[in-house]
């Protein structure tokens, strides 16, 4: 595919979410949190995007670094409170473009296969842990002024699990299921251990060295 459409179809789905998000705001105004999951979530398969694509490394880490600044400056401001509106002190969304921008400049695309079973674990598995977590009534427990449920910490260690052997499967990685349960294990404790949004940090690269140390891709 040429350069300058892939970065359209790129531009296009990021677009597109953002879109998804704003009507979500509008319609469903009571539902506080549900248009930046939508965001989060959704945003997390460009990395999978740049990956088919071959999206040079250069390209990849300005645009993530331009983008991180934007966060930033949406989160002092409020500009679109469609990505930032919520009540609880987060600096999830910065965190998450810090990361991303990060992994890119370190490891990309030597590390391709790691860096999406990193970013996607954050955006499939938080993000829907967070919506399942708040949507079904099951025990909770506090980790350091975090509420945290049985089944948000289920689904976010389930979704990894899947999330891993999917790449794995598709790309022919061949990984191990003990290395995908560890993978799994690993993410979630992280997810468990880190206040404020520091999570949308900690799993991505936490995640992408663990897959760089047991799979080498």
């Amino acid at each position: 595919m040429p350069f300058q459409l892939a970065i359209l179809v790129i531009a296009l789905w990021i677009i597109t979410i953002l879109a998804i998000a704003f009507l979500c705001k509008k319609y469903f105004p009571k539902k506080e949190e549900l248009s930046r999951k939508i965001i989060h979530i959704g945003t997390g398969p460009v990395i999978l995007l740049a990956w088919l694509f071959d999206i040079p490394k250069n390209i990849a880490f300005f645009a993530a670094f331009f983008i991180t600044i934007a966060l930033g400056i949406n989160y002092q401001y409020r500009l679109l409170p469609a990505i930032e509106d919520v009540e609880r002190k987060s600096f999830g969304t910065i965190a998450y473009g810090i990361s991303i921008t990060l992994l890119l400049l370190l490891f990309w695309p030597l590390y391709a296969s790691s860096i999406s079973i990193g970013v996607l674990s954050m955006a499939f598995g938080d993000g829907l842990a967070g919506l399942i977590g708040k949507s079904i009534n099951s025990p909770k427990w506090s980790v350091l002024g975090q509420t945290k449920s049985l089944a948000g910490t289920l689904t976010m260690a389930t979704v990894v699990a899947i999330t891993t052997e999917t790449i794995s499967t598709i790309n022919s990685l061949e990984i191990q299921p003990i290395e995908i349960i560890a993978i799994s294990l690993i993410a979630t404790f992280l997810e468990q251990i880190s206040p404020w949004g520091i999570d949308n940090i900690t799993v991505p690269i936490g995640v992408t060295f663990i897959g760089i140390w047991l799979i080498g891709t």
